[in-house]
């Protein structure tokens, strides 16, 4: 008897680090606890005035950028300070946060409120049709706000500069993942005016952090994003890009589940990609 209860205290302690690292939720936990969460609606206005998850509050993915056109340089403190104060929230805040079910402006979302200091933040693992189409609780009601009073600071260990991506291309404890498309990895399509990838960098497409079906998309599961990243060294920084920082916040967020030292490299492609002073490669010209 002793060595069965030994037994399983042994495997429900193997069982802890897949759970605690989780930052996601589902559907049926949030819908059973709508009271205890921030709950971020990334759509744009006129979609979240629509209908969106009951008691959430619209915050566009649109704010997360400075000029989105030109790059996908984050949101500067002063202004992402008075947004955040406007949506009553603080670094405590318990957030959920969902999109339209790519998860890219989800998880870029995600990426942007720990670049300023949020500690709590999640996943909805769904989109607000499929949410809508299950029959969890809808709503065209603005919630009410007070006003918090954040005092906005940067976590630079999670947000990656040109600079820092330099650096990273020539130092070996550090690993640089490129989140595009095949076709723009291999150089054969590009947002910007050269064609190819950062030096160094890895290609695993955003894509691959999701699996697809026709009813729903849902983030894969720890276990297979653990067989994603299995060649990536867990003991060195990882430096992500896409094009302009959003899809890129994709495999961020899987490397956060997973306990990377991780960062997104927010001007990603179209401000590497357009700097002609900047080493690329580019394996179409092979």
């Amino acid at each position: 008897m002793k060595y069965l209860i030994s037994v399983g205290i042994v495997i429900m302690l193997g069982l802890l680090p897949l759970s605690a690292r989780t930052l996601r939720i589902e559907a049926k936990e949030l819908s059973n606890n709508l009271n205890n969460y921030k709950i971020l609606d990334t759509r744009l206005p006129e979609k979240y005035s629509a209908g969106h998850i009951k008691g959430a509050l619209n915050m566009p993915i649109t704010l997360t950028y400075d000029h989105q056109k030109i790059d996908g340089k984050l949101t500067n403190p002063i202004k992402m300070q008075k947004i955040i104060r406007e949506l009553g929230l603080n670094v405590d805040s318990n957030v959920v946060i969902y999109d339209d079910g790519t998860f890219f402006d989800a998880a870029r979302l995600f990426w942007a409120l720990e670049v300023y200091g949020f500690k709590n933040v999640k996943l909805l693992n769904t989109g607000y049709d499929t949410w809508a189409l299950e029959h969890y609780k809808v709503s065209t009601t603005t919630p009410k706000v007070t006003p918090s009073k954040y005092i906005a600071e940067v976590n630079n260990k999670r947000l990656a500069t040109k600079f820092i991506t330099q650096i990273a291309t020539k130092n070996p404890n550090q690993i640089i993942i490129d989140a595009r498309a095949n076709e723009a990895y291999v150089g054969k399509k590009s947002s910007a005016n050269r064609f190819g990838h950062i030096p160094k960098a890895v290609g695993i497409p955003a894509t691959h952090n999701i699996n697809y079906s026709t009813k729903t998309s849902k983030l894969k599961s720890i276990k297979n994003l653990k067989e994603l990243y299995n060649n990536i060294d867990k003991k060195k920084k990882v430096i992500i890009y896409c094009a302009i920082g959003r899809i890129s916040a994709t495999n961020y967020f899987a490397l956060r589940e997973l306990d990377y030292d991780v960062s997104n490299y927010d001007a990603s492609w179209k401000e590497w990609g357009n700097d002609f002073s900047l080493p690329i490669i580019n394996p179409s010209k092979n």
